[in-house]
């Protein structure tokens, strides 16, 4: 094994009904790298099983959807390898990709976790600038950075680490089923060490693909984009934070936009998620229904 063989890297993906964009992830990915599927689905799905046969995969079935960072833990449970790699199901790897990884990883040996460079599906840069968790001082501005950069948060779309650091940390928070389970880990994480963006590994990620976009997809994500806002802004101390989920919510239901059929169950589905807060600060509950 060479010291940047990317068999020492190992895959976790979480799949919800994700056989239309997960081939393509998976082609992606090197000859011999170790992946680990973890399937939210709460039916067992042939088609994906032979997937992930065909790919040489390991597939974790759970049972309910546990939600993203639940799933991710079990994945990375399974790992055996000195680093894991978060990687939606809609991301695909670009050639150099991992060993860019791996090189950054020695360059910066005090350094906790890394992202790629991402390109959304039209070729654009997607950067990660800033979180509600963190104050307006610490948001990024301008551009994406095109080379090595220190940052303040990192996106979970392609999330890289060593896996002993992501077990120091705990993995991700599962009090969190959907959306800011990624900002709430780099936070933790940023209290061992630096956060880097590495433009010289690129990722492509087809942004909200993984799941089929209706009405009803729309108002399950938005309802639990509200409950995690709160669950995290509540964890990291940001003041009112039911309130300003709320309010933003309000301004925007008011717009003559939600004549769209889509937004305004997006956005009702955010209010009610914020409303369903009061009686558990939007701590995470399995679902087997989306």
């Amino acid at each position: 094994m060479t010291r940047l063989d990317v068999s020492q890297i190992t895959i976790v993906t979480v799949a919800y009904h994700s056989l239309v964009v997960l081939p393509t992830m998976l082609a992606s990915l090197p000859r011999g790298m170790p992946v680990v599927i973890v399937d939210n689905a709460p039916e067992p799905d042939p088609r994906l099983e032979a997937l992930a046969d065909a790919k040489g995969a390991r597939l974790i079935r759970n049972e309910a959807n546990l939600g993203f960072g639940a799933g991710c833990n079990r994945g990375a449970a399974a790992a055996t390898t000195p680093y894991v790699m978060f990687l939606n199901p809609d991301a695909a790897a670009q050639d150099g990709c991992f060993e860019a990884l791996l090189e950054a990883a020695e360059r910066y040996p005090e350094a906790a976790a890394f992202n790629p460079r991402t390109l959304n599906g039209k070729g654009d840069v997607s950067f990660k600038r800033r979180s509600n968790l963190l104050p307006k001082a610490a948001r990024m501005h301008g551009p994406a950075p095109a080379t090595d950069t220190r940052v303040p948060v990192l996106s979970g779309a392609a999330f890289f680490l060593a896996r002993d650091t992501f077990d120091l940390v705990g993995g991700f928070d599962e009090n969190i089923f959907l959306y800011y389970e990624d900002d709430d880990l780099s936070l933790r994480l940023a209290q061992l060490g630096s956060l880097w963006h590495i433009p010289s590994a690129v990722v492509c990620h087809n942004d909200g693909h993984s799941t089929e976009r209706t009405p009803s997809t729309a108002r399950f994500k938005a309802y639990h984009l509200a409950r995690s806002r709160v669950y995290a802004q509540i964890k990291h101390g940001v003041p009112r934070p039911r309130m300003s989920v709320i309010l933003r919510c309000i301004l925007q239901l008011a717009s003559p936009l939600m004549l769209n059929r889509r937004k305004r169950a997006k956005y009702l589905g955010y209010l009610a998620g914020a409303f369903s807060t009061i009686g558990d600060d939007g701590k995470s509950r399995a679902r087997s229904d989306l």
